[in-house]
């Protein structure tokens, strides 16, 4: 059995990532760079927000300096009027308890913001001690210094990550970790394609990790 389990924050524990994807489509029209929701989803899953602003000017949108600090201000505003939990995450995360597997959440995002995400679902207590933010480090996936970094806090041997994204996975498979990659919005042949084991349904994650 695996002695740690590394999840990604969002689209993995909360379903958050249509909602701030639908934002960032809302604001990048403003700024003339017209793009589908699906097709922003492809472009911008897994990243930071401040590849997002870079990546966006170089499409073409004329942002301002201090446009991330924009949109996270959209962003945290959409979120709070209601994340809802990936559909069978507690139960996994009782599962794991049961089992006395440790678990811990690394994330490209902010504190601030899976604060708002995991608070409202009545999480934030069983994460915010074991937090491993790209925005309070200084390194973003898909740079494995997150998952190695809680691989070394729980002293941990066989962790394994679980991921949604192009990003994460490739930073598990580079800290060489084992990555079962959660597949909701398409059909994960991507994911697959760069080392992960993909799954579609979270009721299907505690047999695969021998629960």
């Amino acid at each position: 059995m695996h002695d740690l389990v590394i999840f990604d924050c969002d689209g993995v524990l909360v379903d958050s990532e249509r909602l701030t994807n639908q934002v960032l489509v809302d604001n990048l029209a403003r700024y003339d760079l017209h793009v589908s929701l699906s097709e922003c989803m492809s472009l911008f899953v897994g990243g930071t927000m401040s590849g997002v602003h870079q990546q966006a000017r170089n499409l073409g949108a004329d942002l301002p300096d201090d446009w991330v600090e924009q949109i996270y201000t959209e962003v945290y505003a959409a979120l709070r009027a209601g994340t809802p939990l990936v559909p069978g995450v507690r139960n996994v995360l009782q599962r794991l308890e049961t089992a006395s597997v440790p678990y811990c959440v690394a994330s490209n995002g902010r504190p601030e913001k899976m604060q708002i995400t995991l608070g409202q679902n009545g999480l934030w207590d069983r994460f915010k001690d074991v937090m491993f933010s790209a925005q309070v480090m200084g390194t973003a996936k898909p740079d494995p210094t997150l998952f190695l970094t809680a691989a070394q806090h729980f002293g941990a041997v066989r962790p394994v990550v679980i991921e949604d994204s192009e990003n994460g996975v490739t930073a598990a498979i580079r800290a060489e970790m084992r990555c079962l990659a959660y597949a909701s919005h398409d059909d994960g042949a991507g994911l697959s394609a760069l080392g992960a084991e993909v799954f579609t349904q979270m009721s299907q994650l505690p047999e695969l990790l021998g629960l």
